[in-house]
């Protein structure tokens, strides 16, 4: 990650990210659309936030974890969150 796009966020957002990579339902492309992160990107920001030991799990987590990549997800889920979930501070994403 470079350090123009970490000095670009500031720590409610950094802490925001990290929540939602650590979402099961939050793919990637959710990320990206709120915050310009590419993977790899969120992949870099995780490493270098968290203990090695918890980017280890969370790495393992999200290999397995068909939600978190659009093109693995079922064909039927078409939005970023539950249509059931609350405002959430800071999200970008209007409620449809």
């Amino acid at each position: 990650m470079s350090n123009t796009i970490k000095q670009n966020l500031s720590d409610i957002q950094i802490d925001r990210i990290i929540e939602m990579a650590w979402e099961d339902r939050t793919p990637f492309d959710a990320i990206k659309f709120q915050f310009g992160l590419s993977e790899a990107d969120v992949k870099a920001l995780m490493k270098k936030e968290l203990k090695f030991s918890s980017y280890k799990l969370w790495r393992e987590r999200v290999e397995n974890c068909k939600t978190k990549h659009v093109a693995k997800r079922d064909e039927n889920i078409d939005r970023f969150k539950c249509n059931r979930q609350r405002i959430i501070s800071n999200n970008k994403i209007s409620k449809r």
